[in-house]
């Protein structure tokens, strides 16, 4: 991709040990890759946070500092298995990313990669294709999360709105996890009805404009 990462852990060796998992795992590919605890992974130009959901939340605050006005892509899924069933769960903010975007206002926090299956994102030899949604309310945190996705051979961004869209985003996960488990495969997202050449982001109105043109409407149907 041409990134240079940074592999976090509360411990600098277990970081250090998956690092060299994946450098053993694929000998032939030129990975720039270094290992540190989550204070050095979060001194990166843009964090992704991938930690289980539940911990999502606290990693963020425990580098708070380290952070500061950077953006944070959130990728978790708040999830649990309830017998044979996915069932999502609801944070208290509404989704992990409103979550880690309450206890670090001062970043710009992106939600993406939610749908994408986490084998096959990190089987290099065999690209998955697939579309890959992002929602936030920072338009550099979207601008730069397209960068990022548009690196990464098959996979198309599609700008999903503010961040409020993240909480049907992670819930529909369950969905998948579930048709995962029924049809034994790896499903992954693809819109139809988009074109085949779609590149860069749409333009948004701004919030000004969209309460205006919802008042507007409202006064024609009065009318």
């Amino acid at each position: 991709m041409g990134y240079d990462v940074i592999i976090g852990s509360r411990s600098a060796d277990r970081a250090k040990e998956k690092v060299d998992e994946l450098l053993e795992k694929w000998p032939d590919r030129t990975l720039a890759i270094e290992a540190g605890d989550n204070a050095a992974a979060a001194g990166a130009d843009v964090v992704v946070i991938a930690t289980p959901w539940d911990g999502a939340t606290q990693t963020a605050a425990s580098v708070r500092e380290q952070l500061g006005h950077k953006v944070v892509i959130s990728m978790a899924n708040a999830l649990t298995r309830i017998g044979k069933e996915f069932q999502p769960l609801v944070p208290p903010r509404g989704s992990v990313a409103a979550s880690i975007q309450a206890v670090v206002p001062d970043c710009k926090v992106a939600g993406a990669f939610h749908h994408v299956p986490a084998k096959e994102l990190g089987d290099l030899d065999h690209p998955i294709e697939t579309d890959v949604l992002i929602c936030s309310d920072h338009e550099e945190a979207t601008a730069l999360t397209t960068e990022l996705i548009q690196a990464i051979p098959n996979m198309r961004p599609l700008d999903a709105g503010e961040l409020s869209q993240s909480t049907p985003i992670e819930s529909f996960t369950a969905v998948l996890l579930q048709l995962n488990v029924r049809y034994k495969t790896r499903v992954a997202v693809k819109f139809n009805g988009l074109p085949d050449s779609l590149t860069g982001l749409p333009k948004k109105p701004p919030r000004a404009a969209v309460a205006a043109g919802s008042d507007a409407d409202e006064d024609a149907n009065a009318t």
